[in-house]
């Protein structure tokens, strides 16, 4: 392995080995604090753009399995590690971590002090970084580590939406999905409960979504900004009212934006497998998996019919809503309901009987 170094657009740079022959790769950095579900967090649409700093240091010991993607392909621009694994092992590994990210043209950044420079995240928030094999031109870096950045404030989700209307299964409820980035696990957990499922891009209208005849609709996870996806928001203001509608991660934020509320950036986001969120409906404490960088600015749901439904325990951030008159409600984690990954399935269970 060839040295290789992180340059942050602070001009703080990290120091490390290059794991693959993908020498360069920019992007936002963030981290994420889960200790498994690396194959999910490198294939989930919601990590579009981004530089995912893990801060368990031992990744990749299980290899790689299709079935565990969230998506068909690698979503992430690049992976700073403490250490990957020279010896996965699991009996359903059908490749190795190197070997699917060397197909996937991501670069991967190993022997890295992540704790130090996750350190560097929570104090100044997520920066912008670029993973190179030479920092002699460190102008250039920081500037391109600057507009990796600003890049990442616009509209994510044209690229991970899917293009086409899509069917899976044959159920007695039929969901429109739209798809501004979503997980096949979200997909699947629908398909499980007896609901067909129709995804649609994400730039579908209202009309549209209403002449497929619903019974629900849901609204995706994806990446990025949702004020960047206005039209999202405006396809979601028309359907208020008239279908009901449940909005996940990015969905969250897109139903409160057509409600009236506002959307604020978070210091450094939300990242991992292990977030505590406070359920006021029973008063549980659920653990949850999260991918976002903004969230409801609480200030002004005075002017919606909202009632918060859930809380961060880590910051108080609000984590869920309930509009009091429509049937609408959203949460801002994955309550995908697999067994054993999720005990916040029964979101989809609520969403099916609301149908």
């Amino acid at each position: 392995m060839m040295k290789g170094y992180l340059v942050l657009e602070n001009g703080r740079v990290f120091t490390g080995k290059l794991l693959n022959d993908c020498l360069m790769a920019s992007g936002e950095v963030v981290f994420s604090t889960a200790m498994i579900s690396y194959q999910d967090i490198i294939t989930d649409p919601s990590y579009y753009g981004q530089i995912v700093v893990m801060t368990y240091p031992l990744v990749g010991n299980v290899g790689f399995n299709e079935k565990s993607f969230a998506s068909q392909t690698a979503a992430v621009k690049g992976l700073v590690l403490r250490e990957a694994t020279d010896f996965p092992s699991h009996y359903e590994m059908e490749l190795d971590l190197i070997t699917f990210l060397n197909r996937s043209e991501i670069a991967v950044l190993t022997e890295v002090d992540t704790r130090a420079l996750t350190r560097v995240i929570r104090n100044e928030g997520a920066l912008g970084g670029v993973i190179t094999d030479s920092p002699k031109q460190m102008n250039w870096l920081v500037r391109k580590a600057k507009m990796a950045s600003e890049e990442l404030q616009g509209d994510l989700v044209r690229y991970v939406t899917r293009r086409n209307i899509m069917k899976f299964g044959n159920g007695r409820k039929k969901v429109v999905l739209l798809d501004l980035g979503t997980k096949r696990g979200v997909i699947d957990s629908l398909v499980r409960r007896d609901c067909e499922v129709l995804t649609v891009p994400a730039d579908a209208n209202a009309e549209e979504i209403l002449n497929l005849n619903p019974d629900g609709v849901l609204i995706s996870d994806g990446p990025g900004d949702p004020r960047a996806v206005s039209y999202a928001v405006a396809t979601c203001r028309a359907l208020l009212g008239k279908k009901p509608l449940f909005g996940i991660g990015l969905g969250h934020q897109v139903i409160a934006l057509a409600l009236g509320a506002n959307i604020s950036r978070l210091d450094f986001g939300h990242r991992g497998t292990n977030h505590p969120v406070r359920h006021f409906k029973n008063n549980r404490i659920y653990i949850t998996t999260q991918n976002h960088g903004y969230c409801i600015d609480e200030t002004s749901l005075d002017r919606t019919k909202v009632d918060v439904s859930m809380r961060s325990l880590n910051d108080n951030s609000i984590e869920g809503i309930n509009h009091l008159e429509l049937p609408v409600f959203s949460v801002q984690f994955d309550p995908e309901g697999y067994p054993g990954y999720s005990e916040t399935g029964f979101f989809l269970d609520d969403f099916v009987s609301m149908m």
